[in-house]
């Protein structure tokens, strides 16, 4: 990934019901393709108000998570409406005797969220100024959709503290990383979603000494759950109570994450399938693709391409997903 020059900082951002079903096998914070798809909305949003810039990547540092569930216990459950049917499917649903049948429930996972969101940014030739370019950004995110919630007012959090930001990165090193210290200040206390390919690939070859038949899916089922392991300290004594112990391959708050999509098909020409969405555009049947992320503090970051997110297609391998540099320098060190 190149070096960024420019920033975009949106603050502080409180979204209401958020989609929480973020793949078929995962929930919680929404995926990061529902991030990716804001930015893309956006910039089309900005093109058409004429304002000339252009978004690249995208990070997201969570403040606060609240999911629409119920607490307590070992099972949980979404809260769900019904809502009311029209007076179609009424009058096709009354029976005989003068009842009606009820429809289903469809599960849809909802979370309140405070977000700050972080793009980086590139202007052509406009009469705007960065700051005045920033505001108008705000407001026009104001009015959109972020993973399928509303953007509301934030009363929890001073007025001053949300104001759109553009920051303009020094090429000098030195300025450069006071300039991100100073951000990273104000996105704390909260947490950055990364990419952690590194540790899936590494607990596959720890699993394959074991068995040579485990799989990556072995690998990221493994590091998605908290295993624990009953240990006796003293085995000689008849009376020794076993002891019951988290186990944790790697350090760090791990997490389940949907990356983006595989192919399952081949490619077929625009229109060529029956009943598609857009038939101008060519088409494939794809499935979720899964890694493991993990949540880091903006303060252990040393630059800003470690929380930012970015479009990494392989189109010749199927695989339309999203990468994370993070995992580069973690890694090494």
């Amino acid at each position: 990934m190149n070096k960024v020059k420019n920033l975009l900082v949106l603050p502080r951002l409180r979204v209401q019901n958020a989609n929480a079903i973020s793949s078929p096998m995962t929930w919680g914070f929404p995926a990061m393709s529902a991030f990716v798809g804001l930015m893309h909305a956006l910039e089309r949003k900005l093109f058409s108000a004429g304002i000339n810039v252009s978004l690249g990547n995208v990070g997201v540092i969570c403040h606060d998570f609240e999911a629409q569930a119920t607490e307590g216990g070992y099972i949980r459950g979404f809260h769900l409406t019904r809502n009311p049917l029209s007076s179609d499917e009424d009058r096709k649903k009354i029976e005989k005797d003068g009842s009606y049948t009820t429809p289903s429930f469809v599960e849809e996972g909802r979370v309140h969220l405070d977000i700050t969101l972080i793009f980086t940014i590139d202007t052509g030739a406009t009469e705007s100024g960065p700051e005045n370019i920033a505001k108008q950004i705000g407001e026009i995110v104001s009015g959109m959709r972020i993973a399928g919630g509303s953007v509301i007012p934030n009363r929890a959090v001073p007025t001053h503290k949300q104001r759109p930001q553009w920051v303009t990165l020094d090429d000098d090193e030195d300025k450069r990383y006071k300039q991100f210290a100073r951000l990273k200040r104000r996105w704390l206390p909260g947490f950055a979603l990364t990419l952690r390919d590194d540790y899936l690939t590494e607990h596959l070859r720890t699993l394959q000494q074991h068995n040579p038949e485990a799989s990556l899916l072995d690998a990221w089922l493994d590091l998605s759950r908290l295993n624990h392991v009953c240990t006796v300290e003293n085995e000689d004594e008849p009376n020794e109570k076993p002891v019951w112990q988290a186990q944790r391959p790697y350090r760090g708050w791990l997490v389940p994450i949907p990356v983006g999509y595989g192919a399952i098909s081949e490619l077929f020409q625009p229109g060529e399938v029956a009943h598609a969405r857009d038939t101008k555009t060519h088409f494939r049947f794809v499935e979720s693709l899964y890694s493991i992320g993990e949540w880091v503090s903006p303060h252990r970051m040393k630059q800003p391409e470690d929380l930012l997110w970015y479009v990494d297609n392989d189109e010749e391998a199927g695989l339309y997903r999203l990468n994370n540099d993070y995992h580069l320098r973690a890694s090494a060190q």
